[in-house]
């Protein structure tokens, strides 16, 4: 199920201040490719406005949320599977401070730990969370994490940010996995204006640091990403 890792995964940051060469409004239709487990090959991913929400959907070739990481006992070295929007929406918008890196909407599911928001229970079900990712070779060359919280630094983060070093937060979003559909629905309030923000989508797997030290959590393996490229050429359709 292991794609080789992307080299532009990094680089990518660079690309949310730049135009999007190929824009899809409302959309990204991706090919089916047979190599990829049926679960995380994306044949298309949408985030649009609807009512009083945005809703941000991908559709995948196979049962989506059929693959789950096997539980280890442990917090360290463990596996979260993941379905993820990469966006432009600036890290404020959700209660980080600005401009802190990609802002990631994903919906994860990790058998060895909590991380809902107030101390609740999560671990047994898929779950949303906003994160926010920079670029790390720790990680792999190329590769990015989910930011970590420097011991001492004091960020300004979400109401429902779940006690962790890491720049996430821990929404309690409807969020539903049905046949090969993947389907979280955001209050249209907490993104503001939708003018302009873009969008990918990607399948991938993170793991927990061995040593539990920083990088915590890196994205381990990229499973399928909607434009092939993380160009983030979808726009949000209104």
């Amino acid at each position: 199920m292991t794609l080789p890792r992307l080299a532009p995964l990094a680089a990518a940051l660079c690309l949310v201040a730049a135009p999007a060469l190929a824009q899809h409004e409302g959309h990204i239709a991706s090919a089916v490719n047979e190599k990829i487990e049926a679960s995380f090959d994306i044949i298309r991913t949408e985030v649009k406005s609807d009512g009083a929400d945005v809703l941000f959907k991908v559709q995948v070739r196979g049962k989506a949320g059929a693959l789950r990481p096997k539980a280890t006992g442990q917090f360290a070295g463990s596996a979260v599977y993941s379905y993820v929007w990469p966006t432009t929406i600036d890290s404020a918008a959700v209660g980080f401070d600005a401009a802190q890196g990609i802002l990631a909407l994903a919906v994860t599911f990790h058998p060895d730990f909590d991380d809902a928001a107030y101390g609740a229970v999560n671990r047994h079900v898929w779950h949303p969370h906003w994160v926010v990712l920079g670029p790390d070779d720790a990680c792999g060359k190329g590769a990015l994490k989910v930011k970590d919280i420097p011991e001492g630094a004091k960020p300004k983060l979400p109401p429902t940010w779940p006690n962790v070093p890491l720049l996430i937060d821990s929404p309690t979003y409807p969020t539903t996995l049905e046949t090969d559909i993947v389907e979280v629905r955001v209050p249209a309030s907490v993104i503001g204006a939708t003018a302009g923000i873009r969008f990918d989508g990607v399948t991938s797997a993170l793991k927990v640091n061995a040593n539990l030290h920083a990088p915590l959590l890196c994205i381990a393996d990229v499973f399928d990403v909607a434009s092939g490229d993380l160009s983030l050429p979808g726009i949000i359709k209104r």
